[in-house]
């Protein structure tokens, strides 16, 4: 099982979520999202990429592309939260 998927199937988890409908949400979602091959659980180019970015990666490429003025390095990671914000000037 790639690390991406694992860790989004322990964060539903921790939410709640069963073990079986978290691994299907997961999947699902990741697949919706071009990280994983449709019908499979096996990693697309771009999810190699977002793989090996790790937690910290993801969080500030997400805090990026939401906002659109600023690069992911202006950001700081919070590993709590599993989120990023602006670092401080």
């Amino acid at each position: 099982m790639p690390k991406i998927l694992d860790r989004l199937v322990s964060q539903l988890q921790a939410k709640g979520m069963d073990k079986k409908k978290a691994f299907a949400v997961a999947t699902s979602s990741l697949q919706k999202a071009g990280d994983l091959k449709k019908g499979t659980q096996e990693l697309t180019p771009k999810g190699e990429t977002r793989q090996k970015m790790g937690a910290a990666g993801r969080a500030k490429d997400r805090a990026a592309s939401r906002t659109g003025k600023h690069k992911p390095s202006e950001y700081k990671y919070n590993q709590l939260k599993n989120s990023a914000r602006l670092k401080k000037k």
